[in-house]
């Protein structure tokens, strides 16, 4: 329970995983891999909505990466129960609704990105990709997923 500890530590409350929107699992276990499926950044149960570039600054755009992270952390601890479980964080993919121009990504993602060293240390280093889109879900700024390898 280290892991929960240190979230606690950071003010980080996990939550149960929300009901999906639509024909798809909140994530998938496969041997020592679960996926999780793209998490969108809520707060305070409202959806954050915006476009980098457009309606949504960096900064912004970045907090809300952090609360799809959070998400998919959350979802982890459904699968296995104690996060001091997970090895490594292997991938995470972020999603951005941007204007074609914008090249800020990586800095949005980075929200994710930099909590997951922050809360897991080393094996919160993980292969990543910042991809930039022309409109997400529910019009939202960001959306996360992740690869993790447990015990």
């Amino acid at each position: 329970m280290l892991i929960e500890k240190k979230l606690k530590e950071m003010g980080i409350e996990l939550s149960a995983p929300g009901k999906p929107v639509a024909a798809y699992v909140p994530a998938v276990r496969t041997g020592n891999l679960i996926f999780v499926s793209g998490q969108i950044p809520k707060k305070d149960g409202q959806v954050i909505t915006g476009r980098l570039g457009e309606s949504i600054s960096i900064e912004d755009a970045y907090e809300a990466a952090r609360l799809c992270c959070i998400s998919c952390i959350s979802v982890v601890k459904s699968m296995v129960g104690d996060l001091d479980k997970v090895k490594q964080i292997v991938k995470v993919t972020g999603y951005v609704n941007s204007v074609p121009e914008s090249g800020d990504q990586p800095k949005v993602v980075n929200g994710a990105s930099e909590l997951l060293v922050q809360v897991f240390g080393e094996k919160g280093n993980h292969a990543r990709a910042a991809i930039g889109h022309s409109g997400l879900p529910l019009n939202v700024p960001v959306e996360v997923e992740m690869i993790v390898e447990v015990e």
